[in-house]
C-alpha cells in the first residue's frame, strides 16, 4: 500500500472521531453472545494456552506455534495466509460489509530461560520458557477470532488477525518481528487503519493499564571498545590500562541521564556487559562494553548516543588510548494515538468499570508493537495477570512467571468490544456520509 494510500485510510479513521459520541458501541445482546462463545470455548483455549506454554520456542525459530495458530484459523474458515516474516501467520475475517479494516496483534515467541514454576503445564523445552506471557497473547487473539467468527453478522468491515515472530528480536544476522511483517505487507491488502494489541502485567486480574502517547521506551544498544596497551601488572606506567579507562567511562556516562537530560523527559542508559583482560598480572589491553538506552522522546533519542561518544573520546584520548563506537537502533517507542484513545477509552471503561481502567505511567521497557505505531494509529494497553488473592507475583521474564489464566478471557471480551467498537463507529460514519449525498 502506497503512503498516499495509507494517509487516506488513516484519515478516514480520524474523521469518525467527531462521531463517536453519537454512534452506539456493542449492543446488550451482542455482549450476550460475546459472553456465551467465550464460555463455550473456554476449556478448548486453555487447552491451547497450555500447550503453548509447554512447547515454547525461540525467535524466528515458532514453526509448531505457527503450525498451531495456522491450522486453528483455517478450520474457521478464515483467509489464512503462513510463513510472512518467517514464521508469521495473518488471517482475514470479513464481515457482511465491506468497510473499514482494524487489526489485532499478538506475538508468539518464547525467551531463553529456564522454567522454575511448579505448574504442571511448565515448559518441556530445556532453557526455553514463556516468560512473557506470549502464550497468554496468542491465545487470546486465538479466541477472539473463535467468538468472532460466530458474529459475522455484527461485522462491519474486517478484521485481521496478525501472529507475529520474533518480538523479542531475531537472532543476530537475521532480520524479523514487527519491522519485517510491515516490509512484507501484513498492513496492505486490505489496509489496515488502526490496530490493536495487549501485553499481560503483573497487576490484578480485572484491571487494565492504558494511557495516550508515549507509553514504552525505545530500545537501542551500544557497544564500546576501549583499546589501551599492554604492560606487566608491575609496571603499569608502561601500558595504557583500558580497565581503569572503562571504569570512568561507565561512571562518566552515568551523570548523562542525571545532568544532561531534561528531568521530565525520562531516559534509561545501562551498561550491562564488560568484558576484558586475560590475566590478573597484566594491564589489559582492551574492554569491552555493551549495553542498553531507553527513551521516551526523538529528541532524547537522537542526542544520547553522541553524549556517550564524547565521554568516551575525551576520556581515551587523554590518555593516548583508543575507541571503536557503535550504536545499533532497536524498536521506537509505543505510541497510543491519542485520538484513537479517545474513541476507544469508553469501551474499557463501560467493561471494566473506572475503578479498573488505571492510569499508566511510561514504561522503560520496550515493545516492537512501537512498528506498528509508526505506520497507524495503535491502541496497546496492559492486562493485570495476577491473582489478586497474592500480594506479589514473579515479574516477567522471571523463570517464576506464573499468570492467571483467568486474565485470558478477559482479554478475549476486551479484544472482541475493542475491534467491533471501532468497526460500528467507522460504519455509522460512512453510512452518513452517503445518506447526505
Amino acid at each position: 500500500m502506497s503512503e498516499n494510500s495509507r494517509f487516506k485510510t488513516v484519515l478516514l479513521f480520524f474523521s469518525v472521531f467527531f462521531f463517536a459520541l453519537i454512534s452506539s458501541g456493542v449492543d446488550k445482546n451482542t455482549a450476550i453472545l460475546i459472553e456465551k462463545e467465550i464460555e463455550k470455548h473456554k476449556s478448548e483455549i486453555i487447552k491451547i494456552r497450555r500447550f503453548l506454554h509447554m512447547n515454547p520456542e525461540l525467535s524466528n525459530q515458532e514453526y509448531q506455534t505457527a503450525k498451531l495458530v495456522a491450522t486453528k484459523l483455517m478450520s474457521l474458515g478464515l483467509e489464512v495466509k503462513s510463513g510472512i516474516a518467517k514464521t508469521g501467520v495473518t488471517a482475514l475475517l470479513p464481515g457482511i460489509q465491506q468497510g473499514f479494516t482494524v487489526a489485532l496483534r499478538a506475538d508468539m515467541d518464547a525467551l531463553p530461560i529456564q522454567e522454575l514454576t511448579d505448574v504442571p503445564y511448565k515448559s518441556l523445552i530445556p532453557g526455553v520458557m514463556h516468560a512473557c506471557g506470549h502464550d497468554v497473547h496468542t491465545s487470546i487473539a486465538l479466541g477472539t477470532a473463535m467468538v468472532l467468527n460466530t458474529l459475522k453478522q455484527k461485522i462491519r468491515g474486517n478484521i485481521k488477525f496478525i501472529f507475529q515472530p520474533a518480538e523479542e528480536g531475531p537472532p543476530p544476522g537475521e532480520e524479523g518481528g514487527a519491522f519485517l511483517m510491515i516490509k512484507e505487507g501484513v498492513l496492505d491488502e486490505p489496509p489496515v487503519g488502526a490496530i490493536f494489541g495487549l501485553h499481560v502485567w503483573p497487576e490484578n486480574l480485572g484491571e487494565v493499564l492504558f494511557s495516550s502517547g508515549p507509553i514504552m521506551a525505545s530500545a537501542d544498544g551500544f557497544q564500546i571498545i576501549i583499546k589501551g596497551k599492554s604492560s606487566h601488572g608491575a609496571k603499569p606506567h608502561e601500558g595504557i590500562d583500558a580497565i581503569t579507562l572503562a571504569s570512568q567511562v561507565i561512571l562518566s556516562i552515568q551523570s548523562i541521564v542525571s545532568r544532561r537530560i531534561d528531568p521530565t523527559d525520562p531516559a534509561v542508559i545501562s551498561i550491562g556487559k564488560m568484558e576484558g583482560g586475560i590475566r590478573s598480572n597484566i594491564i589489559a589491553e582492551e574492554v569491552r562494553l555493551e549495553g542498553t538506552i531507553r527513551t521516551l522522546s526523538d529528541s532524547n533519542r537522537k542526542k544520547i548516543p553522541q553524549l556517550i561518544e564524547n565521554i568516551v573520546k575525551g576520556i581515551t584520548h587523554s590518555s593516548d588510548a583508543d575507541y571503536i563506537f557503535s550504536y545499533k537502533k532497536g524498536a521506537p517507542p509505543v505510541y497510543n494515538h491519542p485520538e484513537l484513545g479517545k474513541l476507544m477509552l469508553p469501551t474499557l471503561l463501560e467493561l471494566l468499570g473506572g475503578n479498573n481502567v488505571k492510569q499508566l505511567k511510561p514504561q522503560m521497557v520496550a515493545e516492537d508493537f512501537s512498528y506498528y505505531c509508526q505506520k497507524i494509529p495503535g491502541f496497546f494497553f496492559f492486562l493485570g495477570v495476577k491473582d489478586p488473592n497474592q500480594e506479589t507475583m514473579a515479574p516477567l521474564h522471571s523463570p517464576y512467571f506464573n499468570p492467571d489464566e483467568r486474565s485470558i478471557f478477559l482479554g478475549i471480551k476486551i479484544m472482541c468490544h475493542l475491534l467491533l467498537d471501532g468497526l460500528e463507529h467507522q460504519s455509522y460514519l460512512e453510512r452518513n456520509s452517503q445518506s447526505s449525498l
